[in-house]
Protein backbone atom coordinates (compact mmCIF):
# COMPACT_ATOMS: atom_id res chain seq x y z
CA UNK A 1 0.00 0.00 0.00
CA UNK A 2 1.11 3.16 -0.98
CA UNK A 3 2.01 5.68 1.47
CA UNK A 4 2.44 9.73 1.93
CA UNK A 5 5.88 10.23 1.86
CA UNK A 6 7.05 7.17 -0.45
CA UNK A 7 8.95 7.52 -3.57
CA UNK A 8 8.10 4.79 -5.92
CA UNK A 9 11.09 3.20 -7.45
CA UNK A 10 13.22 6.69 -6.31
CA UNK A 11 11.71 8.69 -8.69
CA UNK A 12 7.88 9.76 -8.30
CA UNK A 13 7.53 11.48 -4.50
CA UNK A 14 4.21 11.22 -3.24
CA UNK A 15 2.70 14.01 -1.58
CA UNK A 16 -1.25 13.80 -0.90
CA UNK A 17 -4.28 11.95 -1.54
CA UNK A 18 -6.58 13.83 -4.53
CA UNK A 19 -9.47 11.58 -4.82
CA UNK A 20 -9.83 7.74 -4.24
CA UNK A 21 -12.20 5.50 -6.07
CA UNK A 22 -13.38 1.53 -5.85
CA UNK A 23 -10.15 0.45 -7.97
CA UNK A 24 -7.58 3.06 -7.86
CA UNK A 25 -6.45 5.83 -5.48
CA UNK A 26 -4.73 8.90 -6.76
CA UNK A 27 -2.03 11.27 -5.28
CA UNK A 28 -0.40 14.87 -5.94
CA UNK A 29 3.31 13.96 -6.48
CA UNK A 30 6.92 14.91 -7.60
CA UNK A 31 8.79 14.02 -10.59
CA UNK A 32 12.03 14.30 -8.76
CA UNK A 33 14.40 13.42 -12.27
CA UNK A 34 11.96 16.46 -14.23
CA UNK A 35 11.37 18.65 -11.63
CA UNK A 36 7.50 18.92 -12.56
CA UNK A 37 4.44 18.22 -10.08
CA UNK A 38 2.09 15.09 -11.48
CA UNK A 39 -0.60 13.19 -10.39
CA UNK A 40 -0.06 9.28 -9.75
CA UNK A 41 -3.02 7.28 -10.00
CA UNK A 42 -2.64 3.75 -7.86
CA UNK A 43 -3.88 0.54 -8.24
CA UNK A 44 -5.50 -0.92 -5.13
CA UNK A 45 -3.83 -4.10 -4.67
CA UNK A 46 -5.54 -7.60 -4.17
CA UNK A 47 -7.52 -5.55 -7.20
CA UNK A 48 -9.13 -8.65 -10.10
CA UNK A 49 -6.46 -9.33 -12.47
CA UNK A 50 -8.99 -7.93 -15.26
CA UNK A 51 -9.23 -4.36 -13.25
CA UNK A 52 -4.63 -4.80 -14.05
CA UNK A 53 -5.60 -5.02 -17.13
CA UNK A 54 -7.79 -2.26 -17.77
CA UNK A 55 -5.07 -0.64 -15.80
CA UNK A 56 -2.93 -1.47 -18.55
CA UNK A 57 -5.08 -0.50 -21.02
CA UNK A 58 -5.93 3.24 -19.70
CA UNK A 59 -1.77 3.34 -19.76
CA UNK A 60 -1.67 2.13 -23.97
CA UNK A 61 -4.93 4.12 -24.89
CA UNK A 62 -4.06 6.94 -23.14
CA UNK A 63 -0.05 7.15 -24.51
CA UNK A 64 -1.41 7.05 -27.65
CA UNK A 65 -3.19 10.56 -27.48
CA UNK A 66 -1.49 14.01 -27.19
CA UNK A 67 -4.84 16.83 -26.89
CA UNK A 68 -5.49 19.64 -24.89
CA UNK A 69 -8.49 18.45 -23.98
CA UNK A 70 -7.17 15.03 -23.09
CA UNK A 71 -5.20 14.18 -19.86
CA UNK A 72 -1.28 13.78 -20.63
CA UNK A 73 -0.02 10.39 -19.06
CA UNK A 74 3.74 10.12 -18.61
CA UNK A 75 4.38 6.99 -17.14
CA UNK A 76 3.44 3.65 -15.95
CA UNK A 77 5.66 1.30 -13.60
CA UNK A 78 5.26 -0.71 -10.69
CA UNK A 79 7.30 -0.30 -7.40
CA UNK A 80 7.07 -3.88 -5.84
CA UNK A 81 3.30 -4.59 -5.32
CA UNK A 82 2.10 -1.04 -6.34
CA UNK A 83 0.87 -0.59 -9.85
CA UNK A 84 0.85 2.81 -10.80
CA UNK A 85 -0.20 5.85 -13.68
CA UNK A 86 2.24 8.89 -13.77
CA UNK A 87 -0.04 11.56 -15.26
CA UNK A 88 -0.67 15.46 -15.77
CA UNK A 89 -1.79 17.17 -12.46
CA UNK A 90 -5.17 18.82 -13.72
CA UNK A 91 -6.18 21.92 -11.63
CA UNK A 92 -9.62 22.81 -11.62
CA UNK A 93 -13.36 20.87 -10.84
CA UNK A 94 -15.27 17.85 -12.32
CA UNK A 95 -17.65 19.15 -14.74
CA UNK A 96 -20.05 17.97 -12.46
CA UNK A 97 -19.42 21.00 -10.30
CA UNK A 98 -21.04 22.77 -13.62
CA UNK A 99 -24.63 20.72 -12.73
CA UNK A 100 -26.56 22.95 -13.29
CA UNK A 101 -25.51 25.89 -15.59
CA UNK A 102 -26.95 28.24 -18.32
CA UNK A 103 -26.74 27.30 -21.86
CA UNK A 104 -24.01 29.42 -23.18
CA UNK A 105 -21.26 27.32 -20.70
CA UNK A 106 -23.36 24.08 -21.63
CA UNK A 107 -22.52 24.42 -25.23
CA UNK A 108 -18.93 26.05 -24.87
CA UNK A 109 -17.99 22.85 -22.93
CA UNK A 110 -19.39 20.71 -25.20
CA UNK A 111 -17.65 21.98 -27.88
CA UNK A 112 -14.65 21.63 -26.35
CA UNK A 113 -15.67 17.95 -25.43
CA UNK A 114 -16.37 17.35 -28.81
CA UNK A 115 -13.03 18.69 -30.01
CA UNK A 116 -10.62 16.32 -27.94
CA UNK A 117 -13.47 12.97 -28.77
CA UNK A 118 -13.09 14.12 -32.16
CA UNK A 119 -9.40 13.84 -32.33
CA UNK A 120 -9.70 10.22 -30.26
CA UNK A 121 -11.81 9.19 -32.18
CA UNK A 122 -9.65 9.84 -35.57
CA UNK A 123 -6.61 8.47 -33.38
CA UNK A 124 -8.88 5.35 -33.32
CA UNK A 125 -9.93 5.16 -29.72
CA UNK A 126 -13.47 5.13 -28.54
CA UNK A 127 -13.86 6.27 -24.49
CA UNK A 128 -16.96 4.39 -23.53
CA UNK A 129 -17.55 6.14 -20.74
CA UNK A 130 -17.74 10.06 -20.75
CA UNK A 131 -19.87 11.10 -17.87
CA UNK A 132 -19.40 14.54 -15.32
CA UNK A 133 -17.14 12.67 -13.09
CA UNK A 134 -14.17 11.49 -16.12
CA UNK A 135 -14.47 15.42 -17.40
CA UNK A 136 -12.68 18.00 -15.32
CA UNK A 137 -12.62 21.82 -16.55
CA UNK A 138 -9.47 24.15 -15.65
CA UNK A 139 -8.80 27.07 -13.60
CA UNK A 140 -8.19 28.43 -17.59
CA UNK A 141 -12.38 26.94 -18.65
CA UNK A 142 -10.06 24.65 -20.64
CA UNK A 143 -11.85 20.68 -20.15
CA UNK A 144 -9.47 17.29 -19.60
CA UNK A 145 -11.05 14.45 -20.38
CA UNK A 146 -9.91 11.42 -18.26
CA UNK A 147 -9.74 7.60 -17.93
CA UNK A 148 -9.59 5.44 -20.64
CA UNK A 149 -9.47 2.89 -18.72
CA UNK A 150 -12.35 1.08 -20.72
CA UNK A 151 -11.23 2.64 -23.89
CA UNK A 152 -11.17 0.31 -27.12
CA UNK A 153 -9.26 0.59 -30.45
CA UNK A 154 -11.47 0.88 -33.66
CA UNK A 155 -9.73 -1.48 -35.27
CA UNK A 156 -10.11 -4.39 -32.36
CA UNK A 157 -6.44 -4.59 -32.13
CA UNK A 158 -6.36 -4.59 -28.34
CA UNK A 159 -7.77 -7.68 -26.57
CA UNK A 160 -11.36 -7.31 -25.69
CA UNK A 161 -11.79 -7.64 -21.73
CA UNK A 162 -15.59 -7.90 -21.48
CA UNK A 163 -17.05 -10.28 -24.17
CA UNK A 164 -19.55 -9.67 -26.71
CA UNK A 165 -22.60 -9.12 -25.85
CA UNK A 166 -21.42 -7.80 -22.43
CA UNK A 167 -22.47 -4.15 -20.41
CA UNK A 168 -19.71 -2.53 -19.55
CA UNK A 169 -19.86 1.66 -18.10
CA UNK A 170 -21.83 3.95 -16.05
CA UNK A 171 -25.35 2.71 -16.52
CA UNK A 172 -27.28 6.47 -16.42
CA UNK A 173 -24.58 7.76 -19.20
CA UNK A 174 -24.61 4.28 -21.50
CA UNK A 175 -25.90 4.37 -25.36
CA UNK A 176 -28.31 2.34 -26.37
CA UNK A 177 -25.91 0.21 -28.34
CA UNK A 178 -24.22 -0.16 -25.04
CA UNK A 179 -26.99 -1.10 -23.14
CA UNK A 180 -27.66 -3.85 -25.07
CA UNK A 181 -23.70 -4.62 -25.71
CA UNK A 182 -23.54 -4.28 -29.55
CA UNK A 183 -20.31 -3.40 -31.30
CA UNK A 184 -20.04 0.53 -30.34
CA UNK A 185 -18.52 2.96 -32.87
CA UNK A 186 -17.60 6.69 -31.86
CA UNK A 187 -21.33 7.60 -31.86
CA UNK A 188 -21.67 5.75 -28.85
CA UNK A 189 -19.58 8.56 -26.83
CA UNK A 190 -21.68 10.85 -28.38
CA UNK A 191 -24.90 9.86 -26.76
CA UNK A 192 -23.29 9.79 -23.76
CA UNK A 193 -21.83 13.45 -24.12
CA UNK A 194 -26.09 14.20 -25.30
CA UNK A 195 -27.06 12.93 -21.71
CA UNK A 196 -23.72 14.91 -20.08
CA UNK A 197 -25.34 18.46 -21.26
CA UNK A 198 -29.09 17.31 -21.05
CA UNK A 199 -27.78 16.80 -17.13
CA UNK A 200 -25.89 20.34 -17.32
CA UNK A 201 -28.60 22.35 -18.65
CA UNK A 202 -31.55 20.58 -16.75
CA UNK A 203 -30.09 19.39 -13.52
CA UNK A 204 -31.78 16.36 -14.44
CA UNK A 205 -30.07 12.92 -15.67
CA UNK A 206 -32.85 11.84 -19.05
CA UNK A 207 -33.07 8.52 -17.71
CA UNK A 208 -33.09 7.74 -14.14
CA UNK A 209 -34.67 4.88 -12.04
CA UNK A 210 -33.82 3.05 -8.73
CA UNK A 211 -32.14 -0.21 -10.48
CA UNK A 212 -30.16 -0.91 -13.24
CA UNK A 213 -32.30 -2.65 -15.42
CA UNK A 214 -34.85 -0.21 -15.43
CA UNK A 215 -32.43 2.31 -16.56
CA UNK A 216 -31.15 0.02 -19.52
CA UNK A 217 -34.72 -0.56 -21.01
CA UNK A 218 -35.02 3.50 -20.95
CA UNK A 219 -31.81 3.93 -22.65
CA UNK A 220 -32.97 1.76 -25.01
CA UNK A 221 -37.03 1.98 -25.38
CA UNK A 222 -37.86 6.09 -23.68
CA UNK A 223 -37.68 8.91 -25.75
CA UNK A 224 -35.96 11.31 -23.19
CA UNK A 225 -38.47 14.76 -22.01
CA UNK A 226 -37.43 18.03 -24.00
CA UNK A 227 -35.04 19.42 -21.84
CA UNK A 228 -37.18 22.73 -22.69
CA UNK A 229 -39.85 20.93 -20.71
CA UNK A 230 -37.54 21.50 -17.40
CA UNK A 231 -36.11 24.76 -18.41
CA UNK A 232 -38.74 27.06 -20.49
CA UNK A 233 -35.71 29.51 -21.30
CA UNK A 234 -33.44 27.15 -23.19
CA UNK A 235 -32.27 27.91 -26.62
CA UNK A 236 -34.42 26.02 -29.20
CA UNK A 237 -31.48 25.53 -31.49
CA UNK A 238 -29.43 24.14 -28.52
CA UNK A 239 -32.22 21.81 -27.52
CA UNK A 240 -31.85 20.16 -30.90
CA UNK A 241 -28.52 19.54 -30.70
CA UNK A 242 -29.20 17.31 -27.42
CA UNK A 243 -32.22 15.56 -28.71
CA UNK A 244 -30.65 14.76 -32.17
CA UNK A 245 -27.45 13.04 -30.26
CA UNK A 246 -29.62 11.22 -27.50
CA UNK A 247 -31.24 9.87 -30.93
CA UNK A 248 -31.40 5.40 -30.23
CA UNK A 249 -30.47 4.72 -33.44
CA UNK A 250 -26.57 5.93 -34.22
CA UNK A 251 -27.45 6.62 -37.75
CA UNK A 252 -29.71 9.25 -36.86
CA UNK A 253 -26.64 11.09 -34.49
CA UNK A 254 -24.29 13.68 -35.86
CA UNK A 255 -21.93 11.64 -38.25
CA UNK A 256 -19.01 12.83 -36.04
CA UNK A 257 -18.29 14.71 -33.20
CA UNK A 258 -16.42 17.06 -35.08
CA UNK A 259 -19.93 18.41 -37.18
CA UNK A 260 -21.92 17.94 -33.18
CA UNK A 261 -18.87 20.78 -31.79
CA UNK A 262 -19.99 22.81 -35.39
CA UNK A 263 -23.82 22.97 -34.20
CA UNK A 264 -22.93 23.51 -30.23
CA UNK A 265 -21.01 26.60 -31.94
CA UNK A 266 -23.89 27.30 -34.13
CA UNK A 267 -26.62 27.54 -31.54
CA UNK A 268 -23.94 29.23 -28.97
CA UNK A 269 -24.38 32.30 -31.97
CA UNK A 270 -28.29 32.07 -33.30
CA UNK A 271 -29.92 35.04 -32.46
CA UNK A 272 -31.73 34.57 -29.31
CA UNK A 273 -34.90 36.90 -27.50
CA UNK A 274 -32.80 39.50 -25.60
CA UNK A 275 -33.75 42.45 -26.52
CA UNK A 276 -31.65 45.19 -28.44
CA UNK A 277 -30.58 47.34 -25.92
CA UNK A 278 -29.59 44.42 -23.54
CA UNK A 279 -27.60 42.85 -26.22
CA UNK A 280 -26.39 46.20 -27.13
CA UNK A 281 -25.14 46.72 -23.94
CA UNK A 282 -23.58 42.78 -23.15
CA UNK A 283 -21.41 43.63 -26.39
CA UNK A 284 -20.00 46.84 -24.64
CA UNK A 285 -19.24 45.28 -21.71
CA UNK A 286 -17.51 41.91 -22.83
CA UNK A 287 -15.67 41.50 -26.29
CA UNK A 288 -17.12 39.40 -28.68
CA UNK A 289 -13.90 37.77 -30.85
CA UNK A 290 -11.41 36.86 -29.04
CA UNK A 291 -8.09 36.99 -30.95
CA UNK A 292 -4.23 35.19 -30.92
CA UNK A 293 -2.01 37.93 -33.04
CA UNK A 294 1.56 36.13 -34.36
CA UNK A 295 3.93 37.90 -35.63
CA UNK A 296 7.96 38.08 -34.97
CA UNK A 297 7.83 41.95 -34.99
CA UNK A 298 6.55 43.62 -31.54
CA UNK A 299 6.75 46.83 -33.47
CA UNK A 300 3.88 45.74 -35.37
CA UNK A 301 2.26 43.29 -33.15
CA UNK A 302 1.88 46.18 -29.61
CA UNK A 303 0.46 48.61 -31.68
CA UNK A 304 -1.83 46.19 -33.70
CA UNK A 305 -2.90 44.51 -30.35
CA UNK A 306 -3.58 47.85 -28.78
CA UNK A 307 -5.45 49.01 -31.69
CA UNK A 308 -8.11 46.19 -32.46
CA UNK A 309 -8.73 45.98 -28.42
CA UNK A 310 -9.72 49.95 -28.62
CA UNK A 311 -12.23 48.30 -31.77
CA UNK A 312 -14.31 47.20 -28.72
CA UNK A 313 -15.48 44.22 -30.53
CA UNK A 314 -11.93 41.93 -30.00
CA UNK A 315 -9.71 41.41 -27.17
CA UNK A 316 -6.39 40.05 -27.97
CA UNK A 317 -6.15 37.10 -25.90
CA UNK A 318 -2.53 36.25 -26.47
CA UNK A 319 0.58 36.92 -28.65
CA UNK A 320 2.93 34.67 -30.68
CA UNK A 321 6.28 35.47 -32.01
CA UNK A 322 6.60 32.44 -34.45
CA UNK A 323 4.91 29.30 -36.03
CA UNK A 324 5.00 26.71 -32.41
CA UNK A 325 3.99 29.74 -30.17
CA UNK A 326 1.07 30.28 -32.49
CA UNK A 327 0.47 26.51 -31.90
CA UNK A 328 0.47 26.58 -28.27
CA UNK A 329 -1.37 29.77 -27.84
CA UNK A 330 -4.40 28.33 -30.26
CA UNK A 331 -3.93 24.99 -28.13
CA UNK A 332 -4.27 27.23 -24.52
CA UNK A 333 -7.15 29.68 -26.12
CA UNK A 334 -8.86 28.58 -28.68
CA UNK A 335 -9.54 31.59 -30.44
CA UNK A 336 -12.02 32.65 -32.41
CA UNK A 337 -9.21 34.21 -35.24
CA UNK A 338 -5.74 34.32 -35.74
CA UNK A 339 -3.78 36.56 -37.33
CA UNK A 340 -1.07 34.87 -38.42
CA UNK A 341 1.85 36.12 -40.28
CA UNK A 342 3.86 33.85 -42.66
CA UNK A 343 7.75 34.75 -42.26
CA UNK A 344 8.57 33.75 -39.02
CA UNK A 345 11.41 32.45 -37.55
CA UNK A 346 11.71 28.30 -35.86
CA UNK A 347 8.47 27.57 -37.41
CA UNK A 348 7.04 29.96 -40.42
CA UNK A 349 3.58 30.66 -40.32
CA UNK A 350 2.82 28.26 -43.36
CA UNK A 351 3.95 25.33 -41.56
CA UNK A 352 1.41 26.16 -38.96
CA UNK A 353 -1.48 27.02 -40.50
CA UNK A 354 -2.11 23.61 -41.40
CA UNK A 355 -1.49 21.97 -37.64
CA UNK A 356 -3.76 24.81 -36.18
CA UNK A 357 -6.54 24.16 -38.59
CA UNK A 358 -5.77 20.16 -37.39
CA UNK A 359 -6.08 20.86 -33.90
CA UNK A 360 -9.24 23.40 -33.96
CA UNK A 361 -11.14 23.64 -37.87
CA UNK A 362 -13.51 26.54 -35.78
CA UNK A 363 -10.31 28.94 -35.50
CA UNK A 364 -10.21 31.26 -38.10
CA UNK A 365 -6.86 31.96 -39.55
CA UNK A 366 -6.64 36.01 -40.62
CA UNK A 367 -3.29 35.71 -42.76
CA UNK A 368 -1.19 39.40 -42.13
CA UNK A 369 1.87 39.19 -44.02
CA UNK A 370 4.20 41.19 -46.22
CA UNK A 371 3.86 38.15 -48.83
CA UNK A 372 1.90 38.69 -51.76
CA UNK A 373 3.75 35.74 -53.76
CA UNK A 374 1.36 33.85 -55.81
CA UNK A 375 2.69 30.60 -54.14
CA UNK A 376 2.22 31.70 -50.86
CA UNK A 377 -1.12 33.11 -51.05
CA UNK A 378 -2.32 29.79 -52.79
CA UNK A 379 -0.73 27.72 -50.16
CA UNK A 380 -2.12 29.81 -46.85
CA UNK A 381 -5.74 29.62 -48.72
CA UNK A 382 -5.24 25.80 -49.59
CA UNK A 383 -4.14 25.26 -45.77
CA UNK A 384 -7.34 26.53 -44.23
CA UNK A 385 -6.82 30.57 -44.41
CA UNK A 386 -10.01 32.04 -43.99
CA UNK A 387 -8.42 35.83 -45.23
CA UNK A 388 -5.57 36.89 -47.15
CA UNK A 389 -4.59 40.76 -46.47
CA UNK A 390 -1.14 42.35 -46.72
CA UNK A 391 0.45 44.44 -44.05
CA UNK A 392 -0.18 47.44 -45.96
CA UNK A 393 -3.72 47.12 -45.31
CA UNK A 394 -4.52 50.16 -42.54
CA UNK A 395 -5.36 49.43 -39.16
CA UNK A 396 -8.91 50.05 -39.95
CA UNK A 397 -8.98 47.78 -42.61
CA UNK A 398 -7.34 45.00 -40.07
CA UNK A 399 -10.14 45.40 -37.77
CA UNK A 400 -13.16 44.67 -41.03
CA UNK A 401 -10.86 41.54 -41.54
CA UNK A 402 -11.09 39.88 -37.90
CA UNK A 403 -14.90 40.39 -37.93
CA UNK A 404 -15.50 39.76 -41.67
CA UNK A 405 -13.67 36.42 -41.21
CA UNK A 406 -15.28 35.52 -37.54
CA UNK A 407 -18.70 36.09 -39.22
CA UNK A 408 -17.80 33.55 -42.21
CA UNK A 409 -16.57 35.71 -45.29
CA UNK A 410 -13.05 35.02 -46.46
CA UNK A 411 -11.25 38.26 -46.65
CA UNK A 412 -8.81 38.98 -49.68
CA UNK A 413 -6.83 41.88 -49.41
CA UNK A 414 -6.56 44.46 -51.81
CA UNK A 415 -3.75 42.59 -54.71
CA UNK A 416 -4.43 39.51 -53.30
CA UNK A 417 -7.64 38.50 -55.67
CA UNK A 418 -5.60 39.42 -58.80
CA UNK A 419 -2.60 37.86 -57.91
CA UNK A 420 -5.58 34.31 -57.36
CA UNK A 421 -6.23 34.95 -60.42
CA UNK A 422 -3.07 35.56 -62.04
CA UNK A 423 -1.85 32.46 -60.66
CA UNK A 424 -4.66 29.81 -61.66
CA UNK A 425 -4.01 31.53 -65.58
CA UNK A 426 -0.19 30.31 -65.22
CA UNK A 427 -1.28 26.66 -64.49
CA UNK A 428 -2.67 24.16 -66.13
CA UNK A 429 -4.49 22.66 -63.15
CA UNK A 430 -5.57 23.48 -59.52
CA UNK A 431 -3.15 21.70 -56.66
CA UNK A 432 -4.65 18.03 -56.49
CA UNK A 433 -2.15 17.49 -54.04
CA UNK A 434 -2.51 17.26 -49.75
CA UNK A 435 -0.64 18.87 -47.33
CA UNK A 436 1.24 15.40 -46.89
CA UNK A 437 1.71 14.72 -50.37
CA UNK A 438 3.42 18.31 -50.42
CA UNK A 439 5.83 17.27 -47.70
CA UNK A 440 7.12 14.50 -49.54
CA UNK A 441 7.80 17.04 -52.26
CA UNK A 442 9.78 19.48 -50.29
CA UNK A 443 11.97 16.52 -49.12
CA UNK A 444 12.42 15.45 -52.69
CA UNK A 445 13.64 18.81 -53.82
CA UNK A 446 15.32 19.51 -50.74
CA UNK A 447 17.72 16.71 -51.82
CA UNK A 448 16.28 13.77 -49.52
CA UNK A 449 16.75 10.64 -51.74
CA UNK A 450 16.06 8.09 -49.48
CA UNK A 451 12.54 6.80 -48.26
CA UNK A 452 14.30 6.34 -44.48
CA UNK A 453 15.14 9.64 -44.78
CA UNK A 454 12.35 11.42 -45.86
CA UNK A 455 10.18 9.35 -42.93
CA UNK A 456 12.74 10.59 -40.58
CA UNK A 457 12.63 14.00 -41.72
CA UNK A 458 8.65 14.37 -41.58
CA UNK A 459 8.04 12.15 -38.48
CA UNK A 460 5.93 9.71 -39.94
CA UNK A 461 6.43 5.69 -40.91
CA UNK A 462 8.72 4.77 -43.37
CA UNK A 463 6.02 2.37 -44.69
CA UNK A 464 3.69 5.55 -46.19
CA UNK A 465 6.70 7.01 -48.00
CA UNK A 466 6.14 4.99 -50.86
CA UNK A 467 2.27 4.75 -51.00
CA UNK A 468 2.27 8.96 -50.67
CA UNK A 469 4.68 8.82 -53.86
CA UNK A 470 2.68 6.46 -55.72
CA UNK A 471 -0.32 8.89 -55.07
CA UNK A 472 1.33 12.11 -56.26
CA UNK A 473 3.12 10.45 -59.50
CA UNK A 474 -0.91 9.02 -59.86
CA UNK A 475 -2.18 12.58 -59.34
CA UNK A 476 0.42 14.56 -61.35
CA UNK A 477 0.50 11.76 -64.39
CA UNK A 478 4.72 12.04 -64.20
CA UNK A 479 6.78 9.41 -64.23
CA UNK A 480 8.88 9.46 -61.27
CA UNK A 481 9.58 11.50 -57.76
CA UNK A 482 11.53 13.93 -59.29
CA UNK A 483 9.26 15.28 -62.48
CA UNK A 484 6.62 15.68 -59.46
CA UNK A 485 8.82 18.14 -57.43
CA UNK A 486 9.60 19.34 -60.57
CA UNK A 487 6.26 19.79 -61.67
CA UNK A 488 5.01 21.34 -58.42
CA UNK A 489 7.94 23.93 -57.97
CA UNK A 490 6.85 25.45 -61.62
CA UNK A 491 2.96 25.67 -60.04
CA UNK A 492 4.00 27.07 -57.61
CA UNK A 493 2.95 24.38 -55.05
CA UNK A 494 6.04 24.33 -53.28
CA UNK A 495 8.52 27.00 -52.90
CA UNK A 496 12.06 27.11 -52.98
CA UNK A 497 12.27 29.17 -49.29
CA UNK A 498 10.51 26.04 -48.09
CA UNK A 499 13.19 23.90 -49.44
CA UNK A 500 16.40 26.34 -48.06
CA UNK A 501 14.42 26.72 -45.02
CA UNK A 502 14.87 22.35 -44.90
CA UNK A 503 18.10 22.12 -46.14
CA UNK A 504 19.41 25.50 -43.80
Amino acid sequence: MVRIGQKLNDRYLVEEMIGEGATSAVYRGADLLLKRAVAIKVLHPHVHATTRQRFEQEAQASAKLNHPGIMLIFDRGRDRDDYYLVVELVRGQPLYEYIPCNPEVAAQLGSQICLALDYAHRAGIIHRDIKPANIYVTHENTIKIMDFGLAIPLDGSQKRLTAHGSIIGTPAYLSPEQAQGKPLDPRTDLYSLGIVLYEMLTGQLPFDADDITSILIQQVNKQPTPPSNLVGTLPPSLEAVILKALEKQPDRRFANALEMAAALNAALQAPTATSPVAAAAELRAKPRIRAVLADDHPSLRTPLAAYLELSGDIVVVAEASDGVEAIEMCREHLPDVLLLDLNMPNMSGLDALPQIKHLSPTIKVLVLTARDETPYIMRALRSGANGYILKTATEEEVVNAVKDVYAGTTVLGQGVAERIVEGLRGMSQLDPLNEEEHAVLRCIAAGYEENDQIAERLNIDEGSVPRLLKNTIDKLGVKNRSEAALMALRAGWITMEDIRGMTG
